[in-house]
């Protein structure tokens, strides 16, 4: 038994390790093949070229097989069962959120089996490639980037093509009909972008869309009646698209749809579309769409309905007592109609946002303006958008007469610097989605409308709060901003009839900066005050020249009811869901509102005998004064000065022994240089701010008329692209004007000074610095409340920060704008070669004369070279006159400069180089406008007809002798280029020094 017993166990321990054998033998097989297979060498070679065009980092090819499956490479999908599993092909590039700095790679055609291109939200730029057509990819993923151009008529040849993302970019230009080949394409998303022209035709053989979105675009047109065969749609978003209504009737078609999102349409009112055979909607909203006529009862019906937005139309009549499914829906919207009557009985029940306000309801005096914390009621039984006193529900309210009013938006009590006016009061309350709100004692009050529908989450907070410390003054004044998804309305009450200041603070504190992904959304919004428009298509970020930085817009408003509403409404433009959702809509930091001529500090009382005693002293004062004036003790020692010390200038004044002791008494070492006005001195406060320092000198030619022009002008102007004035000293026979002190001089030297001070600009920061620029004149011309016209705008008063952020100086020359007067009745005065013939010849002005000077240091710009000093191989005299050339001939790109070594987007530089073409034409009425300008430049609209010069005409205009006695306009030395001033102040750093400080600047 013994025997037989082991001879068993000996046999199964030899099975058993047979069976190990085989199954190592199995093992090392499927090893061995899983060695054998390889991704062929031409993809690794193209993977390496695309990954040196996008700028991803990180791809050792030489290292590692980029599809190997123990360390698979970022980014790279491979599908390994060709030929027998023994081959991998790449048939996915996966690349999101990585901040990529480089372009679109066309070498992604190296990779036939490539399906899938997703490059999301990184920071790529120029265009998308026609050789992509070629392709037989599945979808093209190319959300949040800076790509500019249009949409490549080939994509249309890419008949495997199911989803297509380009939301959130730069794109322009018409739709390509094209792309209506694609039948099986089911996601077309288009937001965010320039596109303009109509929706083509030819979309109307895509029946297999289940997702198309067009919001904030520049299309032209109707909404297409053909959407009725996109009968598998599912979402339908069309806000602020450009296009007109009304909703064709059509739409009812699309019984698939989820999700109907339509809103500021162009066009004429009109009735409400049939849609009561839209069963699966759960998200509609039809917001100033022109509509009229009441409201339906069928929306009761869809039980999956949850958000309805029908605000800001013009629904009149009653709330139907069946409107809705009050158990599903959870917000509806009904702001800004004509509704009357009282309020239904469901309203008070589940239904947990509704928002009525600004209405004509008939509702009950206890409601007040917000009913069970749910409805929101103000304004709407008094009045709609016109002011006609205050709201019923706080007329109670006013037990005094206010003169001010300020609040921290979204932040906690505040106290106001430099000031004894008292603080910013608390405004902390987070909801916002039908809220209104108004607290203890304070004269305002507050009204938000809407939920940020992008995120999926119902309890949204409706206070911004910023990520990263701030650096600006008051910086923790701007760390809370509030926020709305719709419209954000602050209400003042109780207030003295009389002008008051508005000042609105803003700061950017959810978009960053940089060069990365999230600095890449764009939020615009409209400012309306008393019910009229102040600001649209407001860009805190392009308006502080970047983000968390600070701006603050100033108002001058008239109350004549007591009442003050500042109103910020989004109005369905600006990108959504990037970097992150819930990230558009207005966004305001604080709230200061002044009547300044009934201020009196809080808290203090005046008794009468103090107001005598000051009468008194006053009128003392006033004999003292009046009598050392007599005796020539002030003033008639300066008789030339006397229209200076007559002025209201709008700037802080500093004393001579301030800038003396800032200057260390004018000292040579700080003296920056010598211009046609006189020295400029680097100085620094005692707060430790620097300043540039620019001082009349009694030998200059320039007078007193042109420094008070300068203060006069500058000093009301607040914008980033502007050199900041931050006053004047005006004692005893010294005119000094203290600038903001800019580290990187003028684009003039940066651009073509001596070898050693010249910056080596690359093409991104020359396009930032004319985009700039752009910004400056636009303002200038259309947007600040007094309309101005520079007359010598050129490289030498472009000053460049820190940051190589341009400003536009030097305002002695500038005139406002008056409409009824375009020819000037003064001296002609500029700068040879940057002003507009018309102007030059005629003395005819307009802002078009800026803009040809514009135009000029565009090329510039371009070329790296002066306008004035320019010699081509043709012998041209001016730079102008060579573009012409080359633009005949074809050759444009010629004229760029060397020095940028081809490292820049062609199209980019085309476009700028024929917008300066159009900039310089010799007909003002041909040039475009500054807004147009740079909006072309930005690539949000695209370029106009550029009409020819003839050739030489330009140099022709310029090489005149000026009408009248301009002597002082014409002091310039062809031996000198660079040293060209015009009859203004002159540039505030000059290009010709006469001291070392650039050569031992810090």
């Amino acid at each position: 038994m013994e025997v037989i017993g082991g001879s068993s166990s000996i046999l199964h321990r030899l099975v058993n390790l047979y069976v190990c054998t085989v199954l190592l033998i199995i093992a090392y097989g499927f090893f061995d093949l899983a060695l054998s297979q390889r991704l062929p060498d031409v993809e690794v070679e193209a993977l390496t070229e695309i990954a040196k065009t996008l700028g991803k980092q990180g791809w050792d090819f030489a290292k590692l097989d980029p599809c190997s499956r123990t360390t698979p490479t970022e980014g790279i999908n491979c599908t390994c069962t060709f030929s027998g599993n023994s081959v991998c092909h790449v048939t996915g590039i996966v690349l999101n959120r990585q901040s990529l700095p480089g372009m679109l790679p066309p070498e992604l055609v190296k990779l036939p089996y490539l399906q899938v291109i997703n490059l999301d939200r990184n920071y790529l730029n120029g265009s998308i490639p026609k050789a992509w057509g070629s392709m037989k990819l599945v979808n093209i993923s190319l959300v949040g980037n800076r790509l500019s151009g249009p949409v490549p008529e080939e994509i249309g040849n890419i008949t495997t093509l199911k989803e297509l993302e380009l939301d959130f970019n730069q794109l322009s230009e018409h739709l390509p009909e094209k792309l209506g080949d694609i039948l099986g394409i089911k996601r077309i998303l288009l937001s965010s972008n320039n596109f303009t022209g109509e929706v083509p035709q030819t979309f109307s053989k895509l029946t297999s869309l289940e997702d198309f979105r067009i919001n904030d675009n520049q299309f032209t047109g109707k909404i297409p009646s053909f959407i009725k065969n996109w009968t598998n749609l599912t979402k339908l978003e069309i806000l602020a698209s450009g296009l007109e209504g009304p909703i064709p009737p059509d739409i009812s078609a699309l019984k698939s749809l989820s999700n109907l999102k339509i809103s500021d349409l162009n066009g004429k009112d009109g009735p409400l579309p049939p849609l009561d055979n839209l069963k699966s909607l759960k998200t509609l909203i039809l917001r100033s769409c022109n509509l009229n006529g009441t409201l339906p009862t069928y929306f009761s019906s869809m039980n999956t309905l949850k958000s309805l937005d029908l605000s800001f139309n013009r629904f009149l009549g009653k709330i139907p007592d069946t409107f809705i499914n009050p158990s599903k829906v959870k917000f509806m919207y009904l702001t800004g109609n004509l509704l009357t009557g009282p309020l239904p009985s469901w309203m008070l029940g589940k239904v947990k946002n509704i928002d009525l306000s600004y209405n004509n309801l008939t509702l009950e005096d206890s409601w007040g303006c917000q009913l069970n914390n749910t409805i929101n009621l103000f304004g709407s039984s008094s009045m709609k958008n016109n002011l006609t006193g205050i709201p019923k529900c706080l007329k109670s309210v006013c037990d005094q007469d206010h003169y001010s009013f300020n609040i921290n938006c979204g932040g906690e009590v505040f106290p106001m610097s430099g000031s004894n006016i008292g603080q910013f009061d608390s405004d902390q309350n987070a909801d916002g989605a039908s809220n209104f709100n108004q607290q203890g004692t304070n004269n305002w009050a507050v009204s938000s409308t809407g939920d940020f529908m992008d995120n999926d989450d119902d309890s949204d907070s409706h206070i911004a709060i910023a990520k990263t410390s701030l650096s600006m003054a008051d910086s923790k004044l701007y760390m809370t901003a509030r926020k709305s998804p719709i419209s954000l309305t602050y209400y003042g009450f109780c207030l003295i009839n009389g002008n008051y200041t508005v000042k609105l603070h803003f700061a950017e504190i959810e978009i960053s900066n940089g060069t990365s992904q999230d600095s890449l959304g764009r939020r615009v919004f409209d400012v309306y005050i008393q019910g009229k428009l102040k600001l649209k298509d407001f860009d805190i970020v392009k308006a502080a020249g970047g983000a968390h930085k600070a701006v603050i817009i100033t108002f001058n408003e008239s109350v004549t009811s007591n009442t003050l509403e500042i109103r910020f409404h989004w109005a369905g433009k600006g990108t959504q869901r990037i970097p992150n959702a819930g990230i558009y809509g207005p966004l305001v930091s604080a709230i200061s509102v002044l009547n300044p001529g009934n201020f009196v500090p809080r808290g203090k009382k005046i008794s009468v005998g103090v107001v005598a005693g000051i009468v008194v002293s006053v009128l003392c004062l006033v004999f003292i004064l009046g009598a050392l004036w007599w005796k020539g003790y002030l003033g008639r020692k300066n008789a030339s000065n006397q229209e200076l010390r007559g002025l209201d200038l709008n700037t802080s004044s500093f004393t001579l022994r301030q800038i003396k002791a800032a200057t260390k008494n004018f000292a040579a070492e700080n003296k920056i240089g010598e211009g046609g006005f006189g020295p400029v001195y680097k100085g620094y406060l005692l707060d430790g701010t620097i300043i540039a320092v620019k001082q009349l000198s009694s030998k200059s030619k320039q007078g007193n008329r042109e420094f008070v022009n300068e203060i006069g002008m500058i000093s009301g102007l607040q914008h980033p692209n502007l050199a900041k004035l931050y006053g004047c000293c005006i004692e005893g026979n010294q005119l000094l004007l203290i600038y903001e002190y800019l580290e990187n001089n003028c684009l003039a030297r940066a651009l073509f000074g001596e070898e050693g001070v010249q910056l080596k600009l690359d093409w991104l920061t020359r396009h930032k610095i004319c985009v700039g620029i752009a910004r400056g004149l636009t303002f200038l011309h259309e947007e600040s409340r007094l309309k101005i016209v520079h007359r010598d705008i050129k490289c030498t008063n472009v000053l460049l920060d820190k940051d190589l952020n341009p400003k536009i100086s030097d305002f002695g020359l500038a005139k406002l704008d008056e409409e009824d007067d375009t020819h000037i009745s003064t001296r002609i005065a500029g700068t040879r070669g940057y002003m507009a013939p018309e102007y030059a010849l005629r003395g005819y002005l307009t802002d078009k004369a800026d803009v040809y000077s514009f135009g000029i240091v565009a090329l510039e710009i371009v070329s790296g070279k002066s306008n004035i000093s320019y010699r081509s191989k043709e012998e041209c005299v001016y730079l102008l006159d060579g573009a012409l050339i080359l633009q005949g001939n074809g050759n444009l790109m010629e004229l760029v400069d060397p020095k940028l070594e081809s490292k820049f987007d062609e199209e980019e530089v085309l476009r700028m180089i024929k917008i300066a073409l159009m900039c310089t034409n010799t007909s003002p009425t041909l040039r475009p406008k500054m807004s147009s300008v740079l909006s072309m430049l930005e690539g949000r609209t695209p370029l106009g007809e550029v009409f020819l010069n003839p050739i030489g005409e330009s140099s022709n205009d310029l090489k005149f002798k000026p009408v009248g006695d301009n002597s002082e306009t014409q002091s310039i030395s062809k031996d000198a280029p660079f040293s060209e001033s015009s009859t203004s102040a002159a540039d505030l750093y000059p290009l010709i020094n006469e001291s070392e400080y650039w050569n031992n600047r810090d």
